[in-house]
């Protein structure tokens, strides 16, 4: 179970969870030990997220999302599996807590007299270091 806000709580049986072997430190325990974390959860068919959230979450994360809808995530950060598992899970929320709030509309403005002639001015200043740099013709 992940708990992404007050409301929004994902179960555990969304989640699928297959391991592998990790690569990295660990001497021996690297060649026998499935410690590599994969997480599969299926955005499509998840009831837990609003369809608003959905939309942004696969706009935002649209190469780590499989043409069925799901989600892969791995983790190989760690020497142990429920180390690795709650990395998988930390970072799907995350995920997801990106994209919970929507984003705030842009207001459109316009520049101000002062903004713009500061803008003129260094253009002047960078016209005039380029002209003293011409070699002078006698």
């Amino acid at each position: 179970m992940i708990k992404i806000t007050e409301k929004i709580i994902i179960p555990e049986f969304e989640f699928e969870f297959t391991f592998a072997r990790s690569s990295g430190a660990g001497g021996q325990n690297v060649n026998k030990v499935s410690s590599k974390a994969y997480l599969r959860w299926n955005l499509f068919n998840s009831q837990s997220l609003s369809p608003e959230v959905k939309d942004r979450f696969l706009s935002a994360f649209q190469s780590r999302i499989t043409e069925s809808g799901d989600v892969v995530l791995y983790s190989d950060e760690y020497r142990d599996q429920p180390r690795n598992i709650q990395c998988c899970k930390d970072k799907l929320r995350d995920m997801i807590l990106q994209v919970f709030f929507p984003p705030k509309p842009r207001k459109k403005t316009k520049p101000t007299y002062s903004s713009k002639q500061r803008r003129l001015e260094g253009k002047t200043i960078q016209k005039k270091r380029k002209q003293d740099r011409k070699s002078v013709v006698w």
